[in-house]
Order: C-alpha cells, then structure tokens, then sequence
C-alpha cells in the first residue's frame, strides 16, 4: 500500500513540477541576450567626383548593446564623420554626426571645391545603452577631380508648354548619368549642364551623347531627332585630369517643338523606319 502510495505521490509531482516551472518562467522578466551582434557599420557612394559637386553617401551602423537581440535600436547608434584632406576649404560633410535606428541608413552629403585632390572621410559609429559603450571606426576614400563637362542650351520654340522630362547623357554608348530639364513655358530656355568625372579616359575617340527620354514622346531637337552626339579625341590619359568641355552641343540644339499627339506617334514611326 505505501509503494503504491509513493509511485502516486511521485506521478503528481512529476506533473505538477513542469507546471510550476512554466508558471515561474513566464512571471520571470525577458533577460536581454549578454553577447549582442558586435556593432559595425558602413560606408558606401562614389569613390571619383567632380570639383564643385555634392555627392550623397549612405551610412549605415548596428549592434554593440544598443540593439536588441531582434534587431531593434534600444539605445543610441550615432555616426561621427570628419574629413581628412589636403585642402578642405569650401569642403565639407553634412550633417557630421546623427541617430541611426532600425536598421535606417543615414544620408550624409559631400560637398567638394574647386581643388583637385583625394578626400578620406572617416566614420565612428558608437552603440551607448545603459551605460555600455562600444564603437567602430572604418573609412572611404574620395578622389576629387577636374570632370568633362557637356553643356546645352535647350530651347522650346513652340507657343506650348513642355512638361518636365529627362535627357540621358551616355559615353561610348553607356549611359553615364542623367539631367532633368524643368518645365518649359513656350520661348523659354534651359541651360544644361552635366559634369563627368573620370580618372582619365583611354587615348583614341570617345563619343558623348545626349538623348531625350522616350517617354517624351512629343519632344525632339529641331532637326526632329532625338539623339545627338559629338566625339572627342584624347592623345593620351589626361595629365592632373586636365577638364575637357565637349564643343559644339549648344550650336547644334535648336527649337524644341510641341506637336499633338498623333503628330508625334507619326514621327517616331518614321523614325524606326
């Protein structure tokens, strides 16, 4: 009888225990993971700009003991960024320092003089929460230099208004970057302006174009095409990247024209053919 007793006894204790632990562990408060993700971060963008240019970067920082173990920001991630160079008049990074939380990138812009030279900008991302401290360091290296520049009037001849739209400037058949043109009341003008930097291009010919969006159906150079381009020799790399404006752009843009829609459909048919 007591066996039996004893074997019972045992069975309702081996049932409740669990119990109870379960009971005990979810009054017990959620301890934060001690060995958090070591914080880091980065630094990304252009590593070749143009003189008297702002360039955007993205700074990114996590981890150390401000971030949960889920990934969510608890205490402070803050970047602090300084520049190093030979001449940092007129240069400049804003803003210098910020909060980043929840994995959100921060943009901080560059902006750079007339000087030709090579930039580092340094990072410190610091994790502070609850009296805990860590950072990291790390750095990218810009170089600043003396662009090609294509320069265009644009004009619209028409008694219409031209919408905004976009003109895409390529090299060799690559597109390289692109301008927005503003809105055009009818007579009025916009000087385009696009500076490309470049390390120094290969001697031989290399052709810039610039080409009116497609979706812009309803506008073309006077001559109604919608591309145009002009080639440039280099006898060789170009020494302390020497600046080189492509001539003849502006003499070759004319009038702008407005034509209805089915005019335009019409044109670009014919283009194709």
């Amino acid at each position: 009888m007591r066996s039996r007793a004893f074997a019972v006894g045992a069975l309702v204790l081996l049932l409740v225990a669990p119990a109870f632990l379960l009971t005990v562990g979810a009054l017990a408060p959620p301890v934060r993971a001690a060995d958090s993700a070591t914080v880091g971060g980065s630094i990304t963008g252009p590593t070749l700009v143009a003189t008297q240019s702002t360039t955007s970067y993205e700074i990114d920082g996590y981890g150390g003991p401000a971030e949960a173990p889920n990934g969510t920001t608890i205490g402070n991630i803050t970047y602090y960024a300084s520049l190093v160079g030979a001449n940092l008049t007129g240069v400049s990074i804003s803003p210098p320092t910020d909060n980043i939380s929840d994995n959100r990138s921060i943009a901080a812009d560059l902006v750079v003089a007339n000087a030709s030279e090579t930039i580092t900008i340094d990072v410190m991302i610091s994790s502070v929460y609850q009296g805990q401290n860590e950072s990291t360091n790390f750095s990218i290296q810009v170089q600043v230099v003396q662009p090609y520049v294509i320069a265009a009037t644009i004009v619209n001849g028409s008694t219409s208004t031209v919408l905004s739209f976009t003109v895409y400037v390529t090299l060799d058949g690559t597109v390289i970057g692109n301008v927005s043109v503003p809105t055009l009341q009818a007579g009025g003008k916009y000087s385009l302006s696009f500076k490309y930097p470049s390390a120094g291009l290969s001697s031989g010919d290399h052709t810039f174009g610039i080409s009116l969006a497609q979706e812009h159906g309803l506008v073309t150079f006077s001559n109604g095409q919608t591309f145009y381009a002009q080639t440039v020799y280099v006898t060789g790399p170009a020494p302390d990247y020497t600046l080189w404006y492509v001539a003849g752009i502006v003499a070759f843009f004319g009038a702008i024209f407005i034509f209805a829609s089915r005019v335009a459909a019409r044109r670009r048919g014919a283009a194709r053919r």
